[in-house]
């Protein structure tokens, strides 16, 4: 059985990931309008009924802002920790909340759901596998560092929705005050270019048929810039750039090895740092 996947919007103005195979979906994350999840999806064929559930990563605004209206509209539960429930200030029929702890794994339909904690500045925040039959894909966006939990489940995917949220260069000379350069090279926001490039290389699994690079920064990155970054390490693997602005394509993921030769090449050389904000 196949898994379909696509980036509903991906960036600081809102982050919704769609992941489902031909009977059910999951919707990680909710943070564009109702109305504009519903045309995405509709623009790619994909209906709003097979939605079975929203899973909650973290409580930042581009994270959440449309889940009140969603899952009332669509009976939806949303999966969210406690903590990430009451920082977000969500108003959400207390039938519908459920409550997920990392490493459970929560069976609907077919899907099955696993969180992990990931490092981010953040309540509670966690990134997420979801797997069917033997094909896995992974959501690692907002994560400060790739640290072990990242790198053991992105080692399993067969597909992944990778953060590369700024350039250094762009953000070292970019007009942004010194503060909130610190903070975005503190440890706890996202990933840059080359920490998201150094992942890939070193711990991509010959079986990844996808990666889609995500929650690009609007100032300190550029789509064309990670597109040609990460082009020369494909190695077979299709690289997709996800928009800020429109939904993706939609893709099938199956288990099928991909039969290429790796060429090995040297990534950048990049210190563990944080990556931003916005």
């Amino acid at each position: 059985m196949s898994l379909f996947i696509t980036s509903l919007n991906s960036g600081s103005n809102g982050n919704c990931y769609y992941i489902g195979n031909e009977r059910e979906a999951v919707l990680v994350d909710a943070g564009i309008s109702c109305r504009e999840t519903e045309k995405r999806m509709l623009r790619l064929g994909l209906s709003m009924q097979k939605v079975k559930a929203i899973f909650v990563s973290h409580e930042h605004s581009d994270h959440i802002s449309g889940i009140q209206i969603l899952a009332k509209k669509y009976l939806l539960p949303v999966y969210i920790t406690p903590v990430t429930l009451h920082r977000g200030g969500l108003a959400l029929d207390q039938n519908q909340v459920i409550h997920f702890s990392a490493f459970e794994t929560i069976q609907i339909g077919d899907l099955r759901i696993t969180a992990f904690p990931k490092i981010h500045d953040a309540g509670n925040p966690h990134s997420f596998i979801i797997r069917c039959d033997d094909i896995t894909v992974g959501v690692f966006t907002d994560i400060g560092v790739a640290c072990e939990n990242v790198v053991h489940h992105f080692k399993q995917c067969h597909a992944a929705f990778l953060e590369a949220n700024y350039d250094d260069d762009m953000l070292e000379n970019g007009g942004y005050p010194f503060h909130l350069k610190r903070r975005i090279r503190g440890g706890e926001g996202h990933l840059s270019n080359k920490q998201a490039l150094e992942l890939f290389t070193m711990h991509r699994p010959a079986f990844m048929s996808h990666l889609l690079l995500s929650h690009l920064s609007k100032n300190n990155n550029d789509p064309k810039l990670v597109q040609t970054l990460f082009d020369p390490y494909a190695d077979g693997t299709t690289i997709v750039v996800a928009s800020r602005y429109k939904e993706t394509e939609l893709y099938q993921i199956d288990n099928a090895v991909i039969n290429t030769v790796h060429i090995k090449q040297s990534p950048p050389k990049t210190e563990y740092f944080q990556a931003s904000l916005f």
